[in-house]
């Protein structure tokens, strides 16, 4: 997708900003346009997707951050407007700006071993806390959380260009892990969606995922490897030290990362 031009912005949303003063482009996401808006109030992050499946994860992301910024104190930034255009198949989110890069930027870039020490110490420990945090009653699903995903799995495969194949698909299905006790999750808990500044966490984004679901999922995803990231074994040491537990073997690990993931 091309960048935000100022002209596809929305009526509401340039009504609720009044005066855009500038417009910038930070890395893109594969399932959204994002721009930096500035105004004379701040700073914003303007979220656009298009086509059926990314419109429907927006819409999901903007209802779940609504109940938990409502409902819990995690470091979620606020939607302030949100724009469906189903007739075209695109809708917008405009959202507080968090002052921060991700962890995988901070990572990659911080060339001290305390100071990477401490920013994986306090990813795990922001995990704990997700995941501790009571689930509303508003994100507690009819299914249990797995066979939901399994069915969407299924449904993705079918009708859209995913890593997975049928069978891995028919692999997890069969192979499931053994029940754990549910939990708030984020859904894609990853170092490209937490944001830090000088080494603290300053907010949580993305949460299309966000359900009550099997943490072992969030864990997972935590410690993928990436370039800089969670490739030795004493990142993931830090994080489980932070986090204070460790509740995934490589089972588990194979299964969520490796299996589930590949269909999302």
């Amino acid at each position: 997708m091309l960048p935000i031009a100022l002209e596809e912005i929305p009526s509401e949303i340039h009504t609720y900003l009044k005066k855009i003063n500038s417009m910038t482009f930070p890395r893109q996401g594969y399932t959204s346009n994002v721009a930096l808006i500035e105004n004379a109030q701040g700073l914003y992050a303007l979220k656009r997707t298009k086509g059926e499946l990314n419109c429907g994860l927006l819409n999901r992301e903007v209802s779940v951050i609504n109940c938990l910024t409502q409902k819990t104190q995690l470091p979620i930034p606020k939607v302030k407007n949100y724009v469906e255009r189903v007739s075209v198949k695109e809708s917008w989110a405009l959202i507080e700006f968090v002052e921060g890069e991700t962890v995988r930027s901070a990572l990659y870039n911080e060339i001290s071993r305390a100071k990477r020490h401490e920013i994986i110490y306090n990813f795990g420990n922001l995990l704990r806390q997700i995941l501790s945090t009571p689930c509303p009653v508003e994100l507690i699903g009819e299914h249990p959380w797995l066979e939901k995903k399994l069915s969407q799995a299924e449904y993705n495969l079918k009708n859209y260009e995913v890593d997975g194949t049928g069978e891995l698909l028919e692999k997890i299905k069969n192979n499931k892990p053994n029940e754990y006790k549910q939990t708030l999750i984020h859904g894609d808990f990853t170092i490209d969606n937490v944001l830090v500044n000088n080494g603290k966490i300053t907010g949580v984004i993305d949460w299309s995922g966000g359900a009550y679901g099997d943490p072992r999922y969030d864990v997972s995803l935590a410690i993928r490897p990436k370039p800089n990231a969670f490739e030795d074994e004493i990142d993931k040491e830090i994080f489980f030290e932070g986090y204070g537990d460790k509740i995934v073997d490589d089972d588990d690990y194979d299964y969520f990362v490796k299996g589930l993931y590949e269909f999302f």
